[in-house]
């Protein structure tokens, strides 16, 4: 953004500000996003493998916040996002025929772990400049709220949340590819440490946050760096030789909890305005175009982008300077769904309840921007687990024990008179053998109604790869055959993939191996 005279001085030969100001402005951010507390969890050791709760009483269901979280990778130069995820979960003590299901908390601990991903010193260089950003000597691995990469989430009226998760997309077995969509292992104990109930969850995180789609540069330099110098050159600053440069410090980000400069636009208002006549591509800055972090139901089989909801970069840039909050003043559901399914008022989706028992709308829903079903299998792990199939929790005897015969939330009506044990009739459902595969693989499914369906294999990324039917066929068990080949005729690369399902507003996949041929 283009800024007067008047803000070129104010941010001219900019010193650093009060570091015990920044830390707590950023704590006061995650306590009003969720946060319950700030004190050091105990480190859980090496975590068994999950199991089932022998009594099958209790259901424990978790979400991430957001559903994607940004970071910088490197921090030498500047910082827009540190590392920061937020995972919430709700622990339900199973309902009968004679009672209901019953959210509790106090006298149970829910332990969290990052799977996979034990460390994040390394992968980025956070810990070594958050001296200079935020004013704190940190701990290895240990993010600004106390919290690391395993830990106990805290309880706060109604559910257990872990803020301040400080992940990295990095699999401690692959330091070279970004996975961003991290999985979170989840396990409830009672009072006498017994564990009674078991969830894994994602916990998304992206470090393809970056301006090298279209800015590149010198020799020598960084891409962080030469953003500095073009900041210098167009407004004037000595941000090159202020380095690590933490933006908030001057442009208000809600995101942080920091107010910034009341003088210069904030950085969501400065940045889209700078750049509203070059992209509307949200994907080159939200992350990214490997990422791609919209993957709900809207986007997959409605076809809704970012600009959808959100508008282009420029309505983004104008509705903030026509008063709207970044980060706190979003797209409600209830402008397209309507009054029946509206977000609690003045409150956002992802702090919203539903209505049902108190309990929030992400609970069974799960994230913005990963609502389910979703693009990516590992959002739908959970639901699967529970219900049978991917989508929406809406199966009542999974929280209940029986399926009631009134309505539930949003008018729901459920299905009754099906036993329990019929359920898997209902479910869409997908395996491949054999898995890996060379040359080609058996697709098995379930077609649970009459309408169209469509299966299709896609790639890591979420993209296509070949439709392999998508027409009307008889419900029940079908079989397919993938011989490993592009819509085109040319051989897949070896690599991981998806034959993805839908049916009957279900989705169902099955992870997929190729090798080389």
């Amino acid at each position: 953004m283009t800024l007067g005279t008047r803000d070129r001085n104010l941010l001219r030969n900019r010193g650093g500000s009060d570091a015990p100001r920044r830390i707590f402005a950023l704590l006061t951010a995650a306590l009003a996003l969720g946060a319950l507390a700030v004190t050091l969890p105990p480190v859980v050791g090496a975590a068994d493998p999950l199991v089932p709760p022998g009594d099958d009483q209790y259901i424990l269901l978790g979400w991430n916040d957001l559903g994607m979280h940004c970071s910088n990778k490197r921090f030498a130069d500047l910082a827009v996002l540190p590392p920061f995820n937020t995972a919430w979960s709700t622990l339900i003590r199973k309902g009968t025929s004679t009672s209901l299901p019953q959210v509790v908390g106090p006298g149970f601990s829910v332990q969290y772990e990052i799977q996979g991903n034990t460390y994040s010193v390394g992968k980025t260089d956070f810990w070594t400049y958050a001296p200079q950003l935020f004013g704190v000597n940190l701990p290895d691995n240990i993010g600004l709220t106390g919290k690391g990469l395993s830990g106990t989430m805290d309880w706060s009226t109604d559910h257990f949340a872990a803020v301040g998760i400080p992940i990295t997309p990095y699999d401690d077995a692959n330091l070279l590819t970004e996975q961003p969509f991290q999985l979170a292992n989840l396990r409830a104990y009672d009072s006498n440490n017994v564990l009674v109930a078991s969830t894994q969850i994602v916990t998304p995180v992206s470090n393809e946050m970056t301006c090298n789609a279209c800015h590149h540069p010198n020799v020598g330099e960084t891409v962080d760096h030469a953003i500095l110098r073009l900041h210098d050159s167009e407004e004037g600053t000595n941000l090159q030789n202020s380095r690590p440069v933490l933006c908030a410090n001057c442009h208000g980000s809600n995101a942080l909890g920091m107010p910034g400069n009341p003088s210069l636009p904030s950085l969501s208002e400065a940045m889209h305005t700078r750049h509203a006549e070059e992209t509307n591509d949200f994907y080159k800055c939200h992350p990214g175009p490997n990422t791609r972090c919209l993957r709900d139901v809207m986007s997959t089989q409605h076809g809704m982008t970012c600009i959808s909801c959100h508008g282009n970069t420029l309505q983004v840039a104008t509705s903030i300077e026509q008063g709207r909050r970044p980060w706190l003043d979003e797209p409600r559901c209830e402008t397209c769904h309507g009054a029946s399914h509206a977000e609690s008022p003045a409150t956002l989706y992802r702090n919203s309840h539903n209505g049902h028992g108190g309990l929030y709308c992400e609970t069974c829903h799960s994230s913005t921007h990963a609502i389910l079903p979703s693009r990516e299998e590992r959002d739908d792990r959970q639901n699967v687990a529970l219900q049978g199939h991917s989508g929406t929790l809406r199966e009542c005897v999974v929280c209940h024990g029986i399926t009631p015969s009134g309505p539930g939330p949003h008018g729901y009506i459920p299905t009754t008179g099906v036993p329990e044990t019929s359920a898997i009739a209902h479910a869409a459902h997908v395996e491949t053998a054999p898995n890996p595969m060379r040359e080609s693989t058996e697709i098995h499914y379930r077609v649970v109604d009459s309408q169209p369906i469509r299966l299709a294999i896609v790639d890591a990324t979420g993209r296509e790869v070949r439709i392999l039917t998508a027409n009307s066929q008889t419900p029940g068990e079908h079989t397919l055959v993938w011989d490993g080949k592009h819509t085109d005729g040319s051989p897949a690369a070896s690599g991981v993939y998806f034959a993805k399902l839908n049916t009957a507003g279900q989705t169902a996949s099955s992870r997929l191996v190729r090798i080389g041929r």
